[in-house]
């Protein structure tokens, strides 16, 4: 019987899998939008410089690009890798899907993050030693270069999401899968928003200027620039709910708006308010105040955001083809993928996963537990947690504390079976398999330390074993 090809699975107890990358991810979104929204600033400030003879724009330019080279190009550049090392391992074949359709388009943009990388030191590094006209050139090549780069991620991140038609699924074209449904929504909605956290990490720069009439200056101008940039950011973000999958649309109304909708209101309204009174009262703009506001948009803004858009592709992980747990949940003719689901059901995770301890493939009452345990690593732990509690959807909260195993069964043999909640795999399974996740989360709700009775369990084994 053929295997499938699956990888060993990746669990942080307590934590789940999900949470790993979501916080490294925050980190490199805040980064990386406000470096590509500061070249942006940089290349129009100076070409104000230039056409109005202000070299003391040029002072701000190199403090901010000074501050980019620490907080963008450093921070960026480990949070980057970081994220390839959480999705490689906390979904191996998403990451391999992607790749398999988008190969040169991430080369192109690691060409472009090339010039951007090199852009951002020359720019710094040559400013007053290359004439202006140089010098601006060079400050709008490393603009294009960052947005070009912003611009191929979002092809990639909104396939993930969904293609929006079938022609993918039949050709396998990479054409067809980067210009989705979604892409031009979703390039609009960052485009807007990286305007704003340049222009608030911009005011965080500008507070600490000595010259005053240069800190009114810049902040008068950088000001609307933010402003336009978030009432543009908010209409893509309007055209982008309508690009959204059914799938996305449940989860975005019945769990995240109600926990969300109010902070990211929130977060419109003083960002709004704060770059109003930049551009009104720019003498006002403390270093104290502004780097408060950063703050909160990072936490309020960036954070709920990023994972609502990470949530809302639920059960997928990729396409609509890859779910979150990662099996193959469909064919897709243009890439020669056939689906896993109903092989699954026929055979068994037990019988198909390549990874699965031999003495664990068939269930019997003395590996119930951990087999239970090892089904609902790799059959729900990309999404969820699976110690009551914790702070990733936890399985055992989802469940109300049931301790039922009947209970438990007949939701694994009903919704879930037959795929009738939108935002959940359809996972069907073999009896045993099921009664032995069953058998799992009731033991967990009881309070029970799993790990000491599946310890206890295999020394029985070996004992009886022995004699």
């Amino acid at each position: 019987m053929d295997m499938l090809g699956m990888y060993p699975t990746f669990y942080v107890p307590a934590v789940g899998t999900a949470w790993v990358m979501g916080i490294i991810g925050v980190i490199h979104v805040v980064a990386s939008h406000t470096s590509v929204g500061a070249s942006f600033l940089f290349a129009l400030l100076e070409t104000k410089a230039y056409r109005e003879n202000k070299p003391e724009l040029m002072s701000f330019i190199k403090k901010y690009g000074m501050f980019l080279l620490v907080f963008s190009y450093i921070i960026g550049s480990i949070t980057g890798p970081g994220i390839w090392y959480a999705i490689t391992v906390a979904s191996p074949r998403g990451v391999g899907g992607l790749i398999h359709n988008f190969v040169w388009v991430w080369a192109a943009e690691w060409v472009y993050f090339t010039v951007e990388v090199i852009g951002v030191y020359a720019l710094v590094y040559l400013i007053g030693k290359v004439d202006p006209k140089t010098h601006l050139k060079l400050t709008w090549s490393f603009a294009l270069a960052s947005w070009a780069t912003m611009l191929l991620i979002v092809g990639i991140l909104s396939f993930m999401m969904w293609p929006g038609h079938e022609n993918w699924y039949l050709t396998g074209s990479t054409n067809d899968a980067f210009y989705n449904l979604n892409f031009f929504a979703h390039l609009g909605t960052r485009t807007g928003s990286m305007f704003v956290m340049a222009a608030v990490v911009g005011l965080m720069v500008a507070s600490r200027m000595q010259d005053a009439s240069l800190r009114a200056s810049v902040a008068r101008f950088i000001a609307p620039v933010g402003l336009v940039g978030g009432l543009f950011a908010v209409m893509m973000f309007l055209y982008y709910l309508q690009t959204l999958p059914n799938n996305a649309i449940v989860m975005l109304n019945t769990h995240l708006l109600p926990v969300y909708a109010q902070g990211m209101v929130a977060v419109f309204v003083v960002s709004t308010l704060w770059l109003l009174l930049a551009w009104w009262k720019p003498h006002h703009i403390h270093t104290s105040l502004a780097v408060a506001l950063f703050a909160f948009i990072a936490v309020v803004g960036v954070w709920p955001e990023e994972r609502m858009r990470e949530s809302m592709r639920k059960p997928y992980v990729a396409g609509q083809y890859i779910y979150g747990n990662q099996v193959i949940a469909r064919d897709v003719p243009g890439k020669g993928i056939e689906g896993e689901v109903d092989k699954i059901a026929e055979n068994g995770l037990l019988k198909l996963h390549p990874f699965i301890p031999d003495r664990l493939r068939t269930v019997t009452d003395s590996n119930r537990l951990e087999v239970g345990r090892t089904l609902a690593k790799i059959a729900c732990a990309n999404c969820h947690a699976l110690e009551s509690g914790a702070p990733l959807r936890n399985i055992p909260d989802k469940f109300h504390g049931a301790t039922d195993e009947d209970l438990i069964a007949a939701f694994l043999n009903g919704p879930l079976k037959h795929g009738t909640q939108p935002y959940m795999p359809r996972i069907d399974l073999p009896e045993a398999e099921v009664q032995a996740i069953a058998h799992f989360i009731a033991t967990v709700n009881k309070g029970v330390d799993i790990d000491a009775v599946i310890a206890e369990q295999r020394t029985s084994v070996v004992d009886a074993r022995k004699d």
